[in-house]
Order: structure tokens, then C-alpha cells, then sequence
């Protein structure tokens, strides 16, 4: 099990697999891939701030059908109180995304270097 984070959604829609490193690329062809809902409402809010320029529903569903992205259908409060031990970002998005991989106890596919300096199971 590997949660995304949003920038390596939007890259496996775009399909942008060049920007992976080799070890992602192997790790996405094997686990079962998950999304916290927080990436789905920070694709939308890409979206409305055209930094996108597809909507959340529409990346979600596609990756859902060509490879079997998965929506973690946990409840969300214990996703949050998680995330208030995260001091080290003011990311909510960041903070959230960490939290729901960390209450899961599993890895995190991100580029970001805050997140993977942070959390021991993110890697790139």
C-alpha cells in the first residue's frame, strides 16, 4: 500500500512518468495505489486557481479506471487529529496527506523535500 501525493497525481494523469525516479516507477507498477481525500480537494483547488486545468473528479476517475488509484475510505477525524502533531509544515494540504499515510503506517510517494525530511516513510 502507497499513498500519492498530489504532484504525483497530476504527473500520472498528465502521464509524466519521465519525472520519477526509477524506484517510483517500480514501487507505482507494484503497490496498490491510494489518495487521501485531501489530495482530491487540493486538485480541485489547483483547479480553480488554474494551476490545473482538469477538475479533481475528472483526474480521480481516470486514474481510478486505467490504474486503480483507490480513495482511502477512512473516516477523516482520525486523519485530522493526526495531523495536529505535525508542526513541521503550515501546509494543510501537506499536513493531511502526511497524517493520513502516517495513521496508515504507510509510504508516501511525494517530491517534496519538507514532507520526505519529516516523515520516514516518504520517499521519491
Amino acid at each position: 500500500m502507497m499513498f500519492l501525493d498530489t504532484h504525483a497525481v497530476v504527473w500520472l494523469y498528465q502521464k509524466e512518468l519521465h519525472l520519477f525516479s526509477t524506484g517510483a516507477l517500480l514501487r507505482l507498477e507494484e503497490d496498490t495505489l491510494l489518495i487521501s481525500p485531501a489530495v482530491m480537494l487540493e486538485l480541485e483547488y489547483l483547479f480553480e486557481i488554474g494551476r490545473i486545468t482538469i477538475n479533481a473528479v475528472e483526474i480521480v476517475s481516470y486514474l481510478t479506471e486505467t490504474i486503480g488509484l483507490e480513495i482511502d475510505p477512512i473516516s477523516f477525524l482520525p486523519i485530522v487529529e493526526k495531523s495536529l502533531g505535525l508542526k513541521w509544515t503550515r501546509d494543510p494540504f501537506d499536513r493531511l496527506m502526511t497524517a493520513h499515510a502516517l495513521f496508515r503506517e504507510a509510504d508516501l510517494l511525494t517530491k517534496n523535500k519538507n514532507i520526505t525530511a519529516n516523515y520516514p516513510n516518504a520517499f521519491w
